[in-house]
């Protein structure tokens, strides 16, 4: 869906299984760029019911942030901690996600 490059070099992408599905599990994968070993897998609260995630960015204080078909999440990405919802709006699928000061 969507790739970013970590701090740390490693490959982040936003993914859904089984793609286009209405029942898809929706995740943030990151790897390894020498390797292509998967690292860890973070994903958001299953409550958020989270899908279609597609844009991502790094922001301040060291947090991802991914946007999905009607919520933009933010993961503390050190940790993996999912922070929560940072907004809502229906049918919003963005594939770009811009952080302003």
């Amino acid at each position: 869906m969507d790739l970013a490059i970590a701090p740390g070099g490693n490959l982040i992408v936003s993914s859904e299984w089984p793609f286009g599905s209405t029942s898809a599990t929706a995740t943030i994968r990151e790897y390894d760029p020498s390797t292509g070993h998967l690292i860890r897998v973070l994903t958001p609260d299953p409550a958020v019911k989270f899908t279609r995630p597609r844009g991502l960015r790094f922001g301040p204080g060291s947090q991802l942030y991914c946007v999905g078909q009607d919520h933009v999440v933010a993961f503390d990405f050190p940790t993996g901690s999912f922070l929560g919802v940072i907004a809502e709006l229906p049918k919003l699928n963005g594939q770009a996600v811009l952080l302003l000061k």
